[in-house]
């Protein structure tokens, strides 16, 4: 029933103004949009509809008001028109145009105009037509209509055989009861109808402007009493999952400090590591590599704080001084593109001076990684865009890169409903003791954010705590933390304990856009959920209290709010620390979260069936619990005051008055004010089901459950939630709709995307309209006025780009569209999570010995009411299937797969002065029973119903088949049987042995079913069918593989048996495993009503008993599809590594093909290990599949062993579950070679079973080896194998993976073969071509599969992202390739000789990690020939010839090569050079480079032509069987291989890494000026230095060099002429220093490092007595540094400031330079100051050069060692006068000048 009124003008209005209308009735109030500048005339033309539960009765008031609208003021009120609606009721419909009166009643002049209909579910007043019914907006134009209600003629009631086609309405309309006897019209248009249709009605319509509504299989006219079902059982969170993180720190920048030593170190959780220390550098360079694993839940591990912080003078003695730290939590890594920050700067904070500023910049990779996950590797940027550290800042897209600090308040008020924690025993001995009973609880809260924690006081015995504290976090805005933790624990001395944890997401209450706001909460009461509230010493949910995992029992609410204030750190008053403070703050008042109101939750249980047999021998009652009212088993403590609260509120306003749209009376509010809630049901024995199942005799009568509660009254924020979380429903089942016709190539999916996106952007407008009520609430906090203007805008703006998106959606851009409105849809979801509780979510128990067994948790939301229907909960009012699981763990694996019952349940939640019609939902016919009998007391809720109207059914279950299923057997098979669940009935299937697709072609039929409640009620919502699916065991119980539902459709006894809905069709219904899908069923279902004549009326079932299968009754034939017999050739090609079976190796394998019951086996393989291929090539059989290509059953392939006596063994099998791409279409006559040209890759097969090697070219990598880099024009990289780039190669030969196991579906063996598929009889055309072979059928013309022997050359460039083996977190990798029986070990290049296929597989293997993936993909076409140098042509064959071949294999006219280097193949001309240059400079002509360039284009050629392998690298993941699904580290390698019956390739190509080159920097230091003067003279006091300069290269400091003391300088002028030498061996390619040493004294090897090239200079001022002074540091990176100035005044600090703006050199290039350049360092307030000016000159020269021209200082050392030498010989000539002088000299030649000290003056 509804009431709409449209609202046309309002004329002859005085003045001009801004005017607004106000449509009110029964309370509930719509305004207008506000029409700006209206004179006279305003035209709203708007339509108010109000959707109601009740009918309108005859002296009921509609109510009009114009006003003036103002921005500032109150509205005024211009006139009132109000109306008595009873000609409305008897007439439906009425148009009226009156005047107005004003506030005196007195008529005015203004006059409305408007039109009222009304429309009852009995239909005694007219019916509207859809559009009538529907709030369509005003600016739909031409483009935005609803073209599928113009379609329609008249207004369809019918049901559907395939599905809906209807108008676009969130709203449903409820039929009439007597609707289904009606003729049953389809109501689905396919769209040859549609088009059809539009001929008909006379319409031309554009075929990219029509929207189709719905294509699910559902029904127009259903009663909606019945919820969908979920069914996916298991909850993930909670569950642990394996990560793996890996941190590079690369270097730091800028780091705040003098002459520091740094140590970064990098903590998660409470893990830390660091790298080693750099002496006496701002920018060390680390280059250090860390990974961290963890096995937790992904909640837990996405809250874990990621810290990086670096440490000065760190050892082992002392801590270090912070410098300064950066923080994240691993969710917001994880949150990012391919989870990982790549090459990002994270910005160094002082925590204990927020004042300070930056404090350095560290550069950093950080990669989060789970199960399954693929890191890929990003686009490398160059050196210059990546030393840009303000664009390459570690924080999240969006965040500002100058954060401030803000301080966060957690303001904790007051918790209520705790529960006890201690036992009954401890309480008993401590009321012997003491003598009083106080409350066993000693609470406070805990709250942590940002890696810091914060708690209360401790409040002592107190169930309902008083704190009003709050907790002050200072943290960096915007955080990049996201959550919040909030946690109420008990104090203990021993071990404090949580009692519940509550999470607040500061995604949700904040808004980071143009018109957000601050983070916000509250104050408001937060629900808090956690294990069941029995204390016990050993709680086994204790985690449940901790966050992880659901709740399964309400814990305590605790009342909190949430604010953010913005510092300004340039204030005197600031606090720059950020410790975590704990302060008290005033109390609030009682009314600051609301109105506290009476709510009343009703309950009814119609039926509790699949009962688990374990419990099913003991009396059972379900208890159902709204926070802790209800209660009754666990000893809670009442709420005190809740309702002394309520009754003290005072009267009800005329506002929460009206809301009574059910016109309860004040009298029947209060006659029940004393009523006893009933929250639980009588003990009831269960009635055996079947031997697994039990069910509660809840026939007839119907126990029921009802409970009152007093919570503060914000339903609105519910209400909104519901709205969103309906409309994203919508929209989830709009996008499942046109994935499955794109999925099943139906026609026109941009029809039904267009629908979608019609339906969006209406109920984005409604919700518009619907949300912003209710202003004036009591308890309205600050972010839900926030929360709602950032909600309208963002579902006004979803709406204009859906309008905008359909208007674009064709044929060609429906699948770009759709990734776009998948995006609609998380945006929704994210909107419609309400971060402010109210009331808390229901909790339903089963009780069974006083213990509490299972349970099901419903949000409060869910089952809500509201006058509106969008505002209601989904459930709310309707019969919902009630699923019960294990508690916390328990419900993890099998445990939580499995049903402990199912119920059918009613649920109603409301204020209690709406609860008149809270029974309306139920299905009819029954009749209340009370506990409480009297006068006075009719309002009492019902005990129990008992229900007088009964129907008899027969429900047929058509079992089909089933294909996918879960292997639950370890032969990884599984032995299926199905059993079907209807009401307290249930049957089984045959059990199908050692199947995944089980074909049972069974009827299942359920006699005398008994349903309770009218008939056509039934007919439309019939209850759902439950099947699921287990294993048979020989022995012990029947294992649990996967669950469906299914709806029957139901005929009652006055309908027809016959189209268009019965026969029913066979659909497919998705099978569930806990959350994962588990495989699908193929089955129809139908409902049939018996009548007083029995079953003789009931339609006959076809067919006989199968006689063969015994009693069983086959799928009747007009529900089996139509079969078409078709030919299923296989081609067997051979079988790929087979592992052992049962510990024994497979030696003579077979292959098995069945499908539907027919197959064939392939030739039995003699000996596996001689040769795994068939020797018979090709096998075909017969068989009869359905017509519809959706309905074919699957094909399935088995992997047998042979053995001795007769035996087989069952090695793995794979199910084809869809054969549509292997079904065979008529070729194209002027296709040469149809089957060849199945693929575009077809002469690129990386599956080197094809043999036929001569027709390829064995490709292969031009890399410049020597040099080490990568000629990017010329090689392909890919970030992935090979095989993954080009589709597998499958281009006719495919590779099907075998499973086993029941555990895990691992791969096994990968057996190698194709299929073809076509209907009989074959076109004679195909057998009557030339050269058409019978035996091979489709497989025309492919290679033999004989053995071949071939030359496999694996070069392994280099591994990257190794894990960490050893303690020091390095590794020592080295490569293993295995192929076949053998192991080689090497570095880099292999060189194998192996048979194929025997040996088909090499395994890679980088120390203690494998590498699992195949290395088929061995060939790559080159884009240059040459006949000389590094790219020098490699292949047996030359271009020309693999050309010729090529064109002779295809047929193909050519090549032809002509003058002016062209070239012809087919009719394509082609261009290239014709001279090649040899070794001796000499040109010759050559074809070869025409040849290679048809190759590198043979795609284009026609008929012919595929996609060739250009020359590549492929970069493979490693990964170790002890953490599957994680990566280990990645490989750079290709793959060479050349047939041994070819011509010998030439030599291996040379891939060692580049050797570096040995250079030596010369640094002179000619002056110094303006340094800084730090000392006074003794005598003068003068300021002055005594000034030397220190330098080194970065990685050496341990080398460090100083220039001599330029003592007592008063200007700063220093004069040194002091001459550095640093050798240095040198990566060009790479621009890196090679430095290879021990890390330490302990260190067996050299470790090897590559560093950047940076020189860095310090000023020193030397002091005799204690330790010198550090001035001043600039630090060169030699590869671009800015040029010296010219002159010392011409040196500035901008030289370092600006260095990115300024131009650059390079002393590679330069080679020589000479200028001044600034000292600069931080003064206290961290801000960069001048210290000094150096000029130097910088000569860089080769180790040769060196040799060739010494320096002076080489001079000087051979003075030096002459004077020495000469000064030994006198000394032993005195004393040894007839010693030999030839003896004396001898040492002396042997001296070696690197032993000397390099730093010497230029002259002695």
């Amino acid at each position: 029933m509804a009431l709409a009124v449209h609202l046309k003008s309002a004329s002859d209005l005085r003045g001009k103004g801004d005017r607004i209308a106000r449509v009110t009735f029964r309370g509930l109030s719509f305004y207008s949009r506000v029409l700006e500048s209206c004179e006279d005339e305003a035209r709203f033309d708007e339509v108010f509809r109000w959707p109601i539960g009740s009918k309108v009765d005859g002296s009921e008031m509609l109510e009009i008001q114009v006003l003036n609208h103002s921005k500032v003021f109150t509205n005024r009120l211009i006139g009132t028109f109000r109306m008595v609606l009873q000609k409305v009721v008897e007439e439906g419909q009425l148009e009226v145009s009156d005047t107005l009166i004003d506030d005196n009643n007195a008529a005015i002049q203004t006059s409305v105009s408007i039109e009222i209909k009304y429309q009852t579910m009995d239909g005694s007043v007219k019916v509207w037509s859809d559009g009538e019914f529907l709030d369509i907006p005003e600016d739909c134009d031409g483009t935005f209509q609803f073209e599928t209600e113009s379609l329609l003629s008249g207004h369809s009631q019918g049901s559907a055989k395939n599905g809906v086609l209807s108008a676009m309405k969130l709203g449903k309309t409820r039929m009439s009861k007597d609707d289904h006897k009606k003729g049953d019209d389809p109501a689905i248009l396919e769209t040859e109808d549609l088009d059809r249709k539009a001929m008909r009605l006379g319409r031309a319509i554009d075929p990219d402007n029509i929207s189709l509504a719905s294509v699910t299989a559902v029904t127009t006219n259903v009663s909606n009493k019945r919820s969908k079902p979920d069914i996916k059982m298991e909850s993930s969170s909670g569950k642990p999952v394996d990560y793996q993180i890996s941190v590079n720190v690369i270097e730091a920048r800028q780091l705040v400090g003098l002459n520091m030593d740094p140590v970064v170190c990098v903590e998660i959780g409470d893990e830390k590591k660091y790298t080693s220390m750099k002496e006496s550098t701002n920018c060390p360079y680390y280059n250090e590599y860390f990974v961290f694993d963890f096995h937790v839940p992904p909640d837990v591990m996405f809250d874990k704080i990621l810290k990086i912080s670096v440490i000065h003078s760190k050892n082992l003695l002392r801590s270090g001084t912070l410098v300064g730290t950066f923080k994240l939590d691993v969710g917001t890594v994880y949150s990012q593109p391919d989870h990982q920050f790549y090459h990002k700067w994270a910005i160094l904070s002082d925590h204990d001076d927020i004042t300070a500023g930056c404090k350095g910049y560290v550069k950093c990779d950080i990669a989060v990684v789970g199960k399954g996950d693929n890191i890929k590797t990003p686009h490398k940027a160059s050196e210059t865009d990546e030393d840009d550290i303000e664009g390459n800042l570690l924080l999240p897209e969006g965040v500002p890169a100058e954060r401030q600090w803000a301080r966060f308040y957690v303001k904790i008020y007051r918790a209520e409903g705790l529960p006890k924690m201690n036992t009954s025993i401890m309480a008993n001995m401590k009321k012997a003791f003491i003598g009083e009973n106080k409350d066993l609880v000693d609470p406070y809260v805990q709250v942590q954010f940002a890696g810091q924690k914060g708690k209360t006081s401790v409040q002592k015995s107190s169930y309902e705590p008083i704190w009003n504290e709050h907790i002050v976090f200072t943290e960096m805005f915007p955080p990049l933390c996201k959550r919040m933790k909030v946690q109420i624990r008990d104090s203990d001395k021993v071990n404090d304990v949580a009692i519940g944890t509550h999470f607040i997401d500061l995604r949700k209450i904040a808004n980071d856009g143009d018109k957000g706001f601050l983070p916000t909460l509250g104050p408001a009461w937060v629900n808090m959920y956690g294990s069941t509230r029995n204390y016990t010493l050993m709680d086994e949910h204790q985690d449940l209290n901790e966050g992880l995992g659901e709740g399964v029992s309400f814990r305590a609410r605790l009342l909190v709010s949430v604010a953010v204030e913005i510092l300004d750190t340039t204030s005197t008053e600031i606090v720059s620390s950020t410790e975590v403070k704990v302060e008290p703050v005033s109390n609030i008042s009682e009314s600051a979260t609301g109105k506290v109101e009476e709510f009343f939750l009703f309950g009814a249980f119609l039926e509790a069936t699949m009962i688990d047999r374990k419990i099913g021998d003991k009396p059972i009652s379900f208890e159902v619990t709204i926070g802790n009212y209800g209660n009754q088993l666990d000893g809670v403590s009442k709420p005190t005051g809740a309702k002394k609260k309520k009754k003290e509120g005072g009267t009800e306003s005329e506002e929460d008055e009206s809301e009574l749209i059910q016109n309860s009376s004040d009298e029947e509010v209060e006659e029940d004010g004393d009523l006893v809630s009933v929250s639980s049901t009588p003990l009831l024995k269960p009635v055996i089901t079947d031997r697994n199942y039990f069910h509660l005799p809840y026939f007839e009568k119907k126990p029921c459950i009802y409970i009152k509660s007093w919570w503060q009254d914000q339903r609105r924020r519910l209400y909104n939630s519901n709205i969103m979380d309906k409309i994203a429903d919508k929209l989830e089942e709009g996008l499942n709709d046109v994935q499955e016709i794109i999925k099943t190539e139906k026609a026109f999916p941009e029809r039904r995307l267009r629908g979608v996106l019609e339906e969006l952007s209406i109920g984005c407008s409604r919700f518009v309209t619907l949300a912003n009520k209710d202003q004036n609430q009591a308890g309205r906090t600050r972010l839900d006025r926030e929360r709602l203007k950032s909600c309208m805008r963002e579902m006004e703006s979803m709406s204009q780009q859906a309008k905008t998106i359909r208007t674009q959606v064709k044929k060609k851009t429906v699948k770009d569209k759709l990734k776009l409105v998948l995006n609609f849809l998380q945006r929704l979801r994210f909107l419609a999570d309400e971060p402010q509780h109210s009331i808390p979510d229901v909790f339903i128990w089963m009780l069974s010995n006083n213990k509490r067994i299972a349970y099901a948790r419903i949000p409060s939301k869910d089952i809500l009411h509201s006058i509106v229907d969008e505002e209601m909960g989904k459930d709310c009012g309707k019969v919902n299937a009630v699923f019960l699981r294990l508690p916390g763990k328990k419900g993890f694996g099998p445990a939580g797969w499995t049903v402990q019952a199912k119920m059918e349940m009613y649920l109603w939640l409301g204020l209690s002065k709406q609860r008149k019609d809270f029974l309306n939902g139920l299905p009819c016919g029954f009749e209340e029973n009370r506990a409480v009998k009297g006068v006075g007391l009719q309002s009492v809720p019902p005990i129990s119903l008992s229900y007088n109207m009964k129907q008899v059914f027969q429900l047929r279950a058509h079992m089909y088949q089933a294909r996918s299923l879960f292997a639950a057997d370890s032969s990884g098979l599984s032995d299926p049987f199905a059993r079907v669940f209807f009401s307290t009935h249930s049957q089984v299937t045959e059990v199908l042995n050692e199947t995944l697709c089980p074909t049972w072609d069974q009827l299942l039929v359920f006699d005398n079913v008994e349903l309770y409640g009218e008939a056509a009620e039934l007919r439309d919502d019939p209850p759902i069918i439950v099947i699921e699916f287990y294993d048979q065991d020989t022995v012990g119980k029947a294992e649990y593989i996967g669950r469906t539902f299914a709806k029957p459709i139901t005929k009652m006894i006055d309908e027809h048996y016959g189209p268009p809905r019965f026969p029913p069709q066979l659909e497919y219904y998705q099978v569930y495993r806990g959350s994962s899908l588990a495989g699908d069923l193929l089955a129809a279902f139908e409902l049939l009503q018996i009548g007083p004549a029995g079953q003789a009326e009931l339609p006959p079932i076809d067919g006989p008993t199968d006689s063969e299968r015994g009693p069983i009754l086959p799928v009747p034939l007009g529900i089996r599809p139509v079969l078409s017999k078709y030919r299923i050739e296989v081609l067997f090609w051979g079988l790929r590594d087979l592992k052992r079976v049962n510990l024994a190796q497979v030696d003579r394998p077979r292959v098995d093909i069945e499908c539907a019951g027919k197959g064939v086996q392939s030739s039995l393989i003699q000996n596996y290990k001689k040769n795994p291929n068939f020797s018979t090539l090709v096998k075909w059989f017969e068989v009869d599949l359905p017509e519809n290509e959706l309905l074919h059953p699957p094909l399935n392939i088995r992997v047998v062993d042979c053995r001795a006596f007769g035996r087989y063994t069952l090695v793995g099998s794979h199910a084809v579950t869809s054969l549509r791409k292997f079904i065979y279409s008529p070729p194209d006559k002027n296709a040469i070679n149809n089957w060849a040209h199945a693929g575009t890759h077809r002469n690129t097969l990386a599956v080197l079973e094809e043999y036929n090697l001569k027709t390829l070219s064995v490709l292969f990598l031009s890399v410049h080896y020597n040099a080490f880099c990568y000629n990017k024009k010329n090689v392909s990289m890919y970030n992935k194998e090979l095989e993954s780039e080009f589709d597998n190669f499958e281009d006719w030969l495919h590779t099907f993976n075998l499973y086993r196991g029941s555990l895990l579906m691992s791969c096994l063996t990968v057996p190698q073969g194709s299929i073809c598929m076509y209907k009989l009889p074959l076109s004679e055309e195909i057998s009557r071509d030339a050269g058409f072979d019978p035996n091979m059928g489709m497989f025309q013309n492919i290679p033999h599969n004989d053995p071949i022997n071939v030359l496999v050359r694996v070069f392994v460039v280099r591994a990257t992202d190794l894990h960490p083996a050893d303690i020091n977190g390095k590794a020592d990798p080295y490569i293993v390739i295995k192929l076949g029986k053998t192991d080689f070990s090497s570095l880099r290049s292999f060189d194998i000789q192996a048979t194929f296929p025997m040996e088909v597989y090499a395994d890679n293997r980088t120390w203690r990690t494998d590498s699992t993936a195949n290395t088929d993909a061995t060939c790559g076409m080159a884009s240059t020939y040459s006949i000389h140098g590094y790219n020098v042509w490699r292949d047996p064959q030359k271009p020309t010839q693999i050309l010729a071949k090529l064109c002779k294999e295809g047929k193909l006219d050519g090549p032809h090569y002509g003058p002016g280097g062209r070239v012809k193949v087919v009719n394509r001309i082609f261009m290239g050079p014709t001279v090649i240059e040899d070794e001796n400079g000499l040109k010759k002509q050559t074809d070869e480079h025409l040849a290679l360039t048809v190759l590198n284009h043979w795609e284009d050629i026609p008929k012919a032509g595929c996609k060739l392998v250009r020359e590549h690298v492929e970069i493979r993941p490693l990964l170790n069987p002890e953490k599957p699904g994680i990566e280990q580290g990645r490989i750079e390698m290709w793959v060479d291989m050349f047939p041994m019956d070819m011509p010998a390739p030439g030599p291996a190509i040379d891939i060692s890494p580049r050797k570096p080159k040995r250079y030596t920097l010369r640094v002179i230091i000619w002056n110094t000026d303006d340094v800084v003067l730090e000392d006074d003279a003794f005598m003068t006091g003068e300021k002055m230095s005594d000034i030397y300069v220190r330098g080194w290269l970065k990685g050496q400091q341990e080398d460090k060099q100083d220039t001599d003391v330029h003592y007592h300088s008063l200007t700063g002028e220093g004069n040194f002429n002091w001459r550095f030498l640093f050798p240095f061996d040198y990566l060009l390619a790479e621009e890196k220093i090679v430095i290879s040493k021990k890390e330490s004294m302990f260190s067996w090897d050299e470790t090897e490092y590559k560093i950047p090239a940076r020189l860095t200079l310090q000023v020193w001022d030397a002091d005799h007595f204690s330790a010198d002074d550090f001035l001043g540091a600039i630090e060169l990176d030699l590869n671009r540094f800015p040029r010296g100035a010219k002159t010392a005044k011409q040196c500035s600090i901008d030289m370092v400031q600006n260095e990115q703006e300024l131009p650059t050199i390079s002393i590679f290039k330069q080679k020589r330079v000479k200028g001044w350049w600034p000292f600069v360092a931080c003064d206290e307030n961290d801000e960069m100051e001048l210290r000094g000016k150096v000029e130097a000159e910088l000569h860089l020269i080769t180790a040769e050069e060196a040799e060739k021209n010494p320096t002076a200082h080489d001079s000087c050392i051979l003075i030096f060692l002459l004077f020495l030498t000469m000064l030994t010989l006198a000394l032993f000539f005195f004393h040894f006068p007839t010693l030999h002088v030839s003896f004396l000299f001898f040492p002396c030649l042997f001296f070696h000048l690197d032993s000397f000290p390099f730093s010497t003056p230029l002259a002695l």
